[in-house]
């Protein structure tokens, strides 16, 4: 029997999404649910399946088994209405030869909408103002991409599905994206789905990132949760290491040693109180050259965490 939307406020559900081509399986048994208003990031390596997701999601592709639900409305063939409330972006796409309000027009036409001034509302709103009169082809690459983004939000959409939305754009138009994504989400309840690599600008941005790991779904977690998640260490030197190996081994300290000699310590005990460890050290004579907390990043995090994924699956 096919499980329901859990509750009324998800606006993206997937639940025990599958898709096999032949005998691979690309995405297994996924289940997730993406709250009205939420910005979703969907990480993963190459080939981690998250493309074939966002297809299955947006229809292109059938799944094998399992739900796709969107705004209460059963994702397949026959859902025709509700791509009215979807906006999406794979990939850039533009007719090359016509300037950017002609592809926009082109793009309104397709949509059915009657009101003209959406293309310029659109224009407006992610910066094309200058460039409106140009051919694609003679766009910079993070032009390209602002046009594909006002294509997929010409409508209004209540959804947005984006895949690496931020290719090619330099960090001005970068944080004008983030803005412009944060203000749809926060202040219009835009839902937003979106798959990228860049995992530091990502974590400005989303409220939480799923991760996803030979097409399965191998850990979800809030952005507001993720900084207690984070690994951290402390890095010591002296001039001495000898010494002062053997004084951490006398005293119950444990410690990695880098490639350049300095010490790594993963115990909470010294990344908690690093003063208490200072003033071993130099109450023995060893005072450190370099005492400092490193915490992990959420590439670093995400490394983790697929490298767990992979020793539990041997």
């Amino acid at each position: 029997m096919e499980k329901l939307r859990s509750d009324g406020s998800a606006a993206i559900q997937l639940d025990g999404l599958t898709k096999n081509f032949g005998d691979y399986r690309a995405v297994s048994d996924l289940s997730l649910e993406v709250n009205g208003g939420e910005i979703f990031g969907f990480l993963g390596l190459n080939g981690a399946g998250k493309s074939t997701t966002i297809k299955m999601m947006l229809s292109l592709l059938k799944p094998s088994s399992g739900s796709i639900y969107m705004l209460g409305n059963k994702v397949d063939s026959g859902t025709h209405k509700l791509w009215e409330q979807v906006g999406y972006l794979e990939d850039a796409t533009y007719y090359p030869g016509l300037t950017v309000i002609e592809n926009l027009d082109l793009a309104r036409r397709l949509q059915m909408i009657s009101d003209r001034q959406s293309i310029t509302k659109v224009i407006q709103k992610l910066g094309l103002e200058p460039h409106k009169n140009k051919k694609a082809k003679n766009l910079s690459l993070g032009n390209k991409q602002r046009l594909g983004l006002a294509k997929a939000m010409i409508h209004n959409p209540k959804i947005l599905i984006l895949d690496e939305p931020i290719n090619g754009l330099d960090p001005a138009g970068v944080v004008e994206i983030r803005q412009m994504l944060l203000d749809l989400s926060k202040n219009f309840g835009v839902t937003v789905f979106i798959s990228s690599h860049q995992l530091e600008e990502l974590s400005k941005l989303v409220d939480r990132i799923g991760i996803v790991h030979e097409g399965r779904l191998i850990q979800e977690i809030k952005m507001t949760h993720l900084e207690q998640s984070l690994q951290k260490h402390l890095v010591l030197n002296s001039r001495d290491n000898n010494a002062m190996k053997h004084i951490l081994t006398e005293h119950g300290y444990r410690f990695k040693e880098n490639t350049d000699g300095r010490l790594l310590l993963f115990e909470v005990s010294a990344t908690e109180q690093p003063e208490r460890l200072a003033e071993l050290l130099v109450r023995f004579g060893q005072p450190p050259t370099q005492l400092n907390i490193v915490t992990e990043d959420l590439e670093g995090y995400f490394l983790r965490v697929i490298q767990s994924a992979r020793r539990i699956q041997e």
